[in-house]
This record gives C-alpha cells, sequence and structure tokens, in this order.
C-alpha cells in the first residue's frame, strides 16, 4: 500500500478526536514539539490539513522556545517528506500491510521511525514516548504492538534497513520510490520534464547523465528549504531586514535566512516584507519587466490566493502609477490576498470572480496579466512534502483543462499590445511546454512569444543558468537554482 493510499481513519477503538493530544497524569508526558508533530501529521492525515499552515499556528500557540519550534518543524516535514519509505520499513518489521494497522497507530510508528532512521534520537526516548503517545491517542492494546514494532527497528541500522527495503523492489524506478520517499509517477515527470528543459548540467546531454540530475532533484525535494523573503518595493528596503541572511543571488528584492518563524521579524509583522520563495518573485518580476511600464496601465492577477504575488506586484505598479486588480475566486483565499496586500499605500481591488470567464466580461481591458495557473505543485515539494501522497496522474488532466481555460480568458481580457506570463509551480511537461504549446495552436494568430529568458536575465542581481533551449519559455529547478521548481512564460498580444 502507497502512502497516499493509507487507512484515513482507524479501526474501532482508536481514539480519533482532532484537539490537541492529552497528557496523562502520573505517566511519561509527552515531550511538546513530538505531540506537536503528531497532531499536525494527524491532521494531515485524517483532515487534508496543510502542514505548512498548521505547523506555524501550533507552535505559536503553544508557545514553544526556538529549540522545541525547529525540532516540532523537523520531526513535522521530515516525517511527511520520508513516509512513503518509512511506511515500507514499518510493513517489514510489523509483519503485516499497512491497511491492518490503524491510520493513528501508524502516525506514532512514522513519528518515531523518522527519529530512529534519520535524527540521533536516543532509541530508548523515541520509543518510550511513541509508546506512551499510542497509549494516549489510540487503545491500549496498541502499545504492545507500537513498542514490538519500535524494538524490531532499533535492532537494525538504518543502512541495514534501506537494504531490506530495497531488495523488495525491481526496477529502477521502484528504486528511487522507495528510496527518496516520492510516488513513481512525479518520478517519471520529473524525468521527463528534465529531458524536455534539462538545465545547465544536462541540457543536450546523454539521458543517462539526466538520470544523475533527477536523483539530485529528488534530494533536493527532501531538503528544508531556506526561508526566502521579498522587500515589498517602494514600502520596504532589502537592506534593512532586521534578521541574519543575506540577499537572494537573481531577485533584486529577495532576500534569503535561516530564521526559524518569520513573524519574529519586524517587517513582516507590518508586512513591508512576506514570506515568498525567490521563483515565485521571479515569476512575477519577469510580467513587470517584459516591457516599460507606462503610466495608466491595468493589470490583472487573475489567480491571486493566497496573495503573495499579487503584493509584489500591486508594490511594482504602484511604482509605476499603474493599477492592479487581483482576482480570487474562492472567499477564504480572498481574505488571505487583502490580507497580503494591505501594507501598500494604495491596496489594489480584490475581485472574486471565475477566471476563466474574465475574458468575456473583460475583454480587452488589461495591459498585463499574470496567470498563475492551479496546478499538481509538484515544484515546491521541499515546502508542501504532503502533496507529494495528495496528487495523482488524474489531477494533471483536469487541470490542464483548467489552465488552458485560464490562458483562454486572460487572452480574450488582454489588450493589443498587452503582456500574458503564464506560471506553474509544477515541472510537469503538461502543465507547463505542453500547455504553451497548445495555447500556440489555438492562439497563434493572436499572441507571440515574448524572449522570457532574457526579460529575467535583465534584471537578475546573478545570470540565471537556464538549461532550455527555447529562449520563450524558463524552467527553475530546486537543485540548480534553489527556488521553487517554476515555470515561466511571456507573450505579447499582437
Amino acid at each position: 500500500m502507497s502512502a497516499q493510499q493509507r487507512p484515513k481513519h482507524g479501526r474501532p477503538g482508536s481514539n480519533q478526536g482532532r484537539g490537541p493530544v492529552p497528557t496523562r497524569q502520573g505517566a511519561t508526558i509527552v515531550q511538546p514539539a513530538r505531540r506537536i508533530a503528531f497532531e499536525v501529521i494527524r491532521a494531515v492525515r485524517e483532515d487534508d490539513a496543510y502542514a505548512n499552515l498548521l505547523l506555524p499556528t501550533k507552535i505559536q500557540r503553544a508557545r514553544l522556545n526556538p529549540a522545541d519550534a525547529g525540532l516540532a518543524t523537523e520531526l513535522t516535514y521530515g516525517t511527511l517528506r520520508m513516509r512513503g519509505y518509512y511506511d515500507r520499513v514499518i510493513e517489514l518489521a510489523a509483519g503485516r500491510p499497512l491497511d491492518q494497522i490503524d491510520g493513528v497507530v501508524l502516525d506514532v510508528l512514522e513519528l518515531a521511525a523518522h527519529q530512529l532512521l534519520s535524527l540521533r534520537v536516543a532509541s530508548h526516548a523515541a520509543v518510550n514516548e511513541a509508546v506512551e503517545l499510542a497509549r494516549v491517542v489510540a487503545s491500549r492494546s496498541s502499545t504492545g504492538f507500537v513498542n514490538g514494532v519500535l524494538r524490531t527497528i532499533t535492532r537494525s541500522t538504518p543502512d541495514e534497513w534501506q537494504q531490506r527495503v530495497l531488495d523488495t523492489v525491481n526496477g529502477e524506478d521502484a528504486r528511487l520510490e522507495v528510496l527518496y520517499s516520492h510516488p513513481a509517477w512525479i518520478i517519471r515527470a520529473f524525468r521527463r520534464a528534465l529531458l524536455t528543459d534539462g538545465t545547465p548540467s544536462t541540457a543536450g546531454v546523454s539521458a543517462e547523465t539526466a538520470e544523475v540530475d533527477l536523483v539530485s532533484l529528488l534530494e533536493a525535494d527532501n531538503e528544508a528549504a531556506r526561508l526566502g523573503l521579498v522587500a515589498l518595493p517602494g514600502v520596504a528596503v532589502r537592506d534593512e531586514i532586521e534578521v541574519d541572511g543575506h540577499p537572494a543571488p537573481y531577485s533584486p528584492f529577495g532576500f534569503i535566512t535561516d530564521a526559524g518563524d518569520p513573524r519574529g521579524i519586524p517587517q513582516v509583522r507590518r508586512g513591508t516584507v512576506r514570506v515568498q520563495d525567490e521563483g515565485s518573485q521571479l515569476a512575477a518580476l519577469a510580467l513587470v519587466n517584459a516591457a516599460p511600464v507606462e503610466a495608466g496601465e491595468r493589470w490583472l492577477d487573475m489567480c491571486a490566493g493566497p496573495g503573495g504575488k499579487s503584493a509584489l506586484l500591486g508594490a511594482a505598479a504602484e511604482l509605476g502609477d499603474a493599477t492592479l486588480i487581483a482576482n480570487e475566486p474562492v472567499a477564504a483565499r480572498a481574505e488571505l490576498v487583502r490580507s497580503a496586500v494591505a501594507a501598500l499605500p494604495s491596496p489594489p481591488v480584490v475581485w472574486q470572480l471565475d477566471g476563466t470567464r474574465i475574458g468575456d466580461s473583460n475583454p480587452g481591458e488589461f495591459d498585463r496579466i499574470l496567470v498563475d495557473a492551479p496546478c499538481t505543485g509538484l515544484g515546491a515539494l521541499r515546502r508542501r512534502p504532503e502533496a507529494r501522497w495528495r496528487k495523482s496522474p488524474t489531477d494533471v488532466s483536469s487541470l490542464v483543462v483548467l489552465q488552458a481555460r485560464l490562458i483562454d480568458s486572460a487572452i480574450a481580457a488582454l489588450k493589443p499590445g498587452g503582456i500574458l506570463a503564464y506560471v506553474t509551480c509544477s515541472p510537469h511537461v503538461a502543465e507547463t511546454r505542453g500547455q504553451v504549446a497548445d495555447a500556440l495552436k489555438r492562439h497563434g494568430d493572436t499572441i507571440t512569444p515574448l524572449a522570457t529568458q532574457q526579460v529575467l536575465q535583465s534584471f537578475a542581481d546573478t545570470p540565471l543558468l537556464l538549461g532550455s533551449a527555447d529562449p520563450t519559455q524558463a524552467q527553475l529547478w530546486p537543485h540548480a537554482h534553489g527556488t521553487d521548481a517554476m515555470f515561466i512564460a511571456l507573450f505579447r498580444k499582437r
């Protein structure tokens, strides 16, 4: 059973409450960092929660000190990233398939497996706390099972377990799937994207060399991403950000830091500096720098939620006497957009319209449009580790249809001479090059591709080494650029 097929609810007898894990009087108290990590992991499984949104809230409410907050973060993200591999180990150690283990018990086992196999945590501490946690959140009978499985794991080294797991699979994709804890379909999608777009080290080379790059990408996905910040132009200065770090290598407004909780940064609390991956900054800035900004221009962020790119576009628009409208059809996400742009002197108006219909209701109205299209999010697995277990190949087909409709709508809403930026946080070829090729088939007499790579180089602080031979498209990579795997393509309406 794969990680995305794990039991969503436990069998009768397990405690499936969604509140905080209680502590027991007169017994070992579960350490706060482990307790919070478990609560987030359980919420991800039971409620499809987003770890990157839930974990900071729980850490703040628990008032964890920096050390415990760091441990909770490592336990949560590390477990979610590698749960596919840990599940294979647990199956072998338990001598039973995953579907015969209560979901909540499996959460406890995965959390402990991460400590035993990947962290320098004393075995007795990891096992004892896991048993105590199982006693609190599951049935009493589960404690003996948890203890037995974890004791079995401790009797072999991590390298020995890795070899045992690899001995159970056949084929290169299956080997990479268990070793790097990525579903096989994502591995195949990455391989195809690397062979299609390449990186500075693989462009135009053999499939064997590209395979080395694939491993580097999978490894990068399993490493914690550093915290990216953007100083909104006109309202903040990058050099004045009050936290240790350094300017981002490419974005002129970007900053990189190892700070744990960004809410401790004064400018972040004020909203003038925002948390944003450098790849997202480059995507928004590509639209801004595609042509000189003229006063009076009207811009549209068609798929604005949660608002990070809208804030950067809105700040740039104000500097050029242009106007931005941010559109987000989902009410809760529209509120996030309003919050994201609130620190700007003149916050943009936020619409709540169906983006696929804007071209019909507002034809030829905008000078620049960003289509940051809903996508599989395969380019941000470092930051959203649970996404690899939630997505499936069937998601791609439905998203490609939506992306095409958004592109059609954006072209209709552009003025003649207007500029469109099509962006996805996914390197999947169907969502990137394939989508662009289909758009040109439908609108080849209406839009012209622009020199996207040249635009990026025109404002990047450091030259961007891009592997693609097509200058009209750019694919960023975590392992090559340290960014999310953003895809960017610019067009002009004739």
